[in-house]
């Protein structure tokens, strides 16, 4: 008795691709927003997400010429943004390898045989009854496994939204190697100042203790003001000494964040630093939910986690194939096509799972409880990228207000220090006030250029954590 007869095959088959999907609607996670920035100006204010906006060379904003060279070598040859770039290409080919499950899978197949025997062992003679004949064969087939309900479609949803996931990485990478390109940059620039002004302060210091030693063969300052100079002296070349290799630690930093071996790598010391410090815009979006490109792949997870539930969840339901074949049958190559050999096949196969102990049900609750880890992931990288803003934010303000505080106090203990030698030379200060305001000088200066370079940094640490620069779309 014929089930399914052959002309209803097809237009069965083709109903049943038509079919329905099983598993939950993907619905993107609610993460409670806050209406503005706590700590940002007014003005500011929340945007819809849209995280593919292209973020521009953002550091071309600080100025230096050097600096955009540096950065613009991170895509090319960073090494952790190859792997991401790598990461990318292999989940976009398993796109296709899914893509490719929905069509059917063609084979060809071929063969040819001799076959022979016989009942005697003589050598010159055909054995009575042997036997020896030829045999071709030629055969093309189709199988073809219908989606009824959505298991390959899901698991091409689950790649694509993983897809997606791998290239916000890739910019993730790229962001976080050009953000800590130009942090280290800073800081190997602020350490050149910090050189050139320990530099003038050595040869200072030289002069004074040239000065004491001349007091003191006149026999006008005592040999405790030598020693505390000749003390002041060696401790801030022992400083000048750390600097230097604080500052070959950035170069070497720098030379692997561009792809380079330290070895081959090298920035010119400079005591000229342009210290520019980009001011905040106001009246324009944040852009937090439109470039972070964390959030982005926290969330893509979360859609491909959603589609991983309807592809388990398809195994509750039996799978439906479609094969057919043509092919021939023939003792000769020329009578391989005639009409008499040829062999077709057309059927329809169906496969259900009756007991297994529960393992589609567990794997099912397997994938709800990845679903829900997901959405937890995305919730708290959004919470996060908010306090990250809030962060930069506050810093950005107060590193700018504590900037102009040390330039003030460096200026005053410049000129206190100016005092306090013109006092001594004239023998109306003791050396201990002197070396008292000496350090006190540097120090502030010390402070003045920290407080410039922390400002760039938390710059860079701004535009990272607004996704890649506060320029609003369109301008």
């Amino acid at each position: 008795m014929r089930l399914f007869p052959s002309k209803l095959l097809i237009p069965v088959a083709l109903s049943m691709v038509a079919g329905c999907t099983v598993g939950p609607r993907y619905r993107q996670p609610e993460v409670a927003i806050p209406a503005a920035y706590k700590e940002a100006q007014a003005g500011w204010v929340p945007a819809a997400p849209a995280d593919m906006i292209e973020r521009g060379r953002w550091w071309t904003v600080f100025n230096d010429p050097v600096l955009d060279r540096l950065v613009s070598a991170v895509e090319v040859s960073n090494q952790n943004v190859a792997a991401a770039a790598a990461a990318y290409a292999q989940a976009r080919a398993l796109v296709r390898q899914q893509r490719a499950a929905l069509f059917p899978v063609v084979s060809l197949d071929g063969s040819a045989t001799r076959s022979g025997g016989g009942t005697s062992t003589s050598r010159t003679s055909t054995a009575a009854g042997g036997r020896s004949g030829n045999n071709v064969e030629l055969s093309i087939g189709a199988s073809w496994e219908l989606d009824v309900w959505g298991r390959l479609r899901e698991g091409m949803s689950s790649a694509q939204a993983s897809a997606q996931a791998s290239a916000a990485d890739l910019a993730s990478a790229t962001l976080s190697a050009q953000g800590e390109l130009a942090a280290d940059y800073f800081s190997l620039r602020q350490t050149d100042v910090q050189l050139a002004l320990l530099r003038d302060t050595i040869a200072g210091y030289q002069r004074t203790l040239q000065i004491t030693s001349n007091r003191y063969a006149a026999g006008i300052a005592a040999k405790t003001d030598v020693l505390q100079a000749q003390t002041q002296l060696a401790n801030a070349q022992a400083d000048e000494a750390g600097l230097v290799r604080q500052r070959a630690q950035f170069e070497h930093a720098i030379a692997v964040l561009a792809g380079k071996a330290p070895g081959e790598f090298s920035l010119p010391a400079t005591a000229e630093w342009n210290v520019v410090v980009p001011d905040i815009p106001a009246g324009v979006p944040s852009t937090l939910l439109q470039r972070r490109p964390d959030i982005a792949a926290a969330e893509r997870r979360v859609a491909a986690a959603n589609a991983q539930i309807g592809v388990e969840q398809s195994a509750f339901y039996p799978n439906f194939g479609l094969n057919a074949s043509y092919g021939s049958s023939a003792s000769r190559v020329a009578d391989l096509f005639g009409a008499s050999n040829t062999l077709w096949s057309l059927g329809l196969s169906v496969a259900q799972t009756v007991f297994d102990a529960g393992a589609i049900s567990a794997r099912v609750d397997s994938a709800r409880a990845a679903h829900e880890e997901a959405v937890a992931r995305y919730r708290q990288t959004v919470l996060a990228a908010f306090q990250s803003v809030e962060d930069q934010l506050s810093a950005a303000q107060v590193l700018a207000r504590q900037q102009e505080f040390r330039r003030q106090a460096s200026q005053a203990a410049d000129n206190v220090e100016a005092q306090m030698l013109n006092r001594y030379r004239a023998g109306q200060a003791a050396y201990t006030e002197l070396v008292i305001a000496q350090v006190a000088a540097l120090n502030a200066r010390r402070a003045l250029v920290q407080a410039q370079a922390d400002r760039q940094t938390a710059a860079v640490a701004l535009i990272q954590a607004l996704g890649g620069g506060w320029q609003a779309p369109g301008q």
